[in-house]
């Protein structure tokens, strides 16, 4: 599942987001198991990881049974007056992005800091699939253009 999550989003988040320029996936040196890169159009980029489980019962290798897609959320913008990005603000766009995407097998898609309750203190987004599987994608690290992820995971800087 997380290994066709992951494609899924190198494939259907650029066209889904136009400041999206390219989606990979994160492996190698420090890369948890299942992550992604983004860049956007600025040249900033951002490292997700992906973590998750399955619905009780539901084998890996069996996708979610599909039904009808999430319905779209405006794409809010990305960058501030600066042309940077914040992480709250990457949160916001990549939630609408993956509701743009029209997979049928994706019941919600939120942020965590807006998560019913108590919001997380730290961004990333969650997937629920129609079957109960869920996915969790913290940000990891943030990157300005021309900039590496740096060595720190999860100190992300407040604009990138």
């Amino acid at each position: 599942m997380l290994d066709r999550f992951t494609q899924f989003c190198v494939q259907a988040l650029p066209p889904s987001g136009p400041d999206i320029s390219a989606v990979e996936p994160w492996q190698g040196d420090g890369a948890p198991a299942y992550g992604i890169a983004v860049t956007f159009s600025s040249g900033s980029r951002l490292w997700l990881q992906i973590t998750g489980g399955l619905a009780p019962g539901t084998p890996a290798s069996e996708p979610s049974t599909p039904a009808s897609a999430p319905v779209p959320v405006p794409l809010p913008a990305l960058f501030d007056e600066t042309g940077t990005v914040s992480p709250l603000r990457a949160e916001a766009y990549l939630t609408a992005a993956l509701t743009h995407t029209d997979s049928t097998e994706i019941a919600e898609v939120y942020g965590y800091s807006n998560r019913p309750g108590q919001p997380a203190q730290h961004p990333g987004l969650g997937v629920i699939f129609h079957n109960g599987a869920r996915l969790y994608l913290p940000f990891v690290h943030t990157a300005k253009a021309g900039q590496d992820r740096g060595r720190s995971p999860f100190r992300l800087q407040t604009s990138f």
